[in-house]
């Protein structure tokens, strides 16, 4: 089975369709599936349903999306840096959940594990809780979490091998890993597509057995917040 396409636009020919659920990996700007993002805005596909951490910033990352009106809801753990974002959820343009980081990562990682909800304490006693079945366990209350399941999953990695075994680079790991587990079809960008044979098997992040597609290309890799410090003397 070959993995590799020779873009973002070939691996998505096929499988994008208005109202699909998309899960993206990413921190903020950093280890986000820039190709893959750009890919779906230039096919135009609209009223989709996407998780990730958040939705990048106004004019980069899933934030793209948001000015072309592509996104009818966001399951996200943060939105702070994207005034768009706020905009179209004020107005009611746009549908939120929010949910606690690790609620999110662990709801991408047990629906590609095959298990359909599990019990979490955080959230307890918050609007996160409401309408969630409750059920206690050793004295302690705990709130029901779905796990996600989504059409698509779109993910950047630093290598790969043809089968699609993935290394990440640094904190890039962060939601990648989880996100590909839940995708029906896992999409993977990376920088470098190395032979078969030359990763060291403990050293691979995520079995290319979640993989479906990989695209190698060039990255932006935009920094989303610059902090220096003024130079001494």
């Amino acid at each position: 089975m070959n993995k590799i396409f020779a873009s973002a636009t070939e691996a998505l020919e096929g499988v994008l369709f208005d109202g699909m659920f998309v899960a993206a990996g990413g921190f903020g700007l950093c280890g986000i599936p820039e190709l893959s993002i750009a890919a779906i805005r230039d096919a135009g596909t609209k009223d989709l349903t996407i998780a990730s951490n958040n939705c990048g910033v106004d004019d980069f990352g899933l934030g793209v999306l948001l000015k072309t009106r592509q996104i009818r809801k966001m399951i996200s753990s943060y939105v702070g840096e994207n005034a768009e974002f706020m905009r179209q959820y004020l107005s009611g343009e746009l549908e939120l959940e929010f949910n606690p980081q690790g609620t999110l990562a662990e709801r991408m990682r047990a629906g590609g594990s095959g298990i359909p909800g599990f019990y979490t304490r955080t959230g307890v006693g918050t609007v996160i809780a409401e309408g969630k079945e409750h059920k206690d366990f050793d004295g302690q209350t705990y709130i029901l979490e779905r796990g996600i399941v989504a059409d698509l999953a779109i993910i950047k990695a630093w290598k790969a091998d043809p089968s699609g075994n993935l290394v990440f680079r640094k904190t890039a790991r962060n939601f990648n890993v989880p996100a590909a587990m839940c995708g029906k079809i896992c999409v993977a960008e990376v920088e470098e597509i190395v032979p078969l044979g030359s990763l060291d098997p403990d050293h691979i992040h995520l079995p290319g057995i979640y993989v479906h597609r990989l695209v190698q290309g060039a990255h932006e890799k935009r920094i989303e917040q610059r902090t220096v410090r003024k130079r001494e003397g």
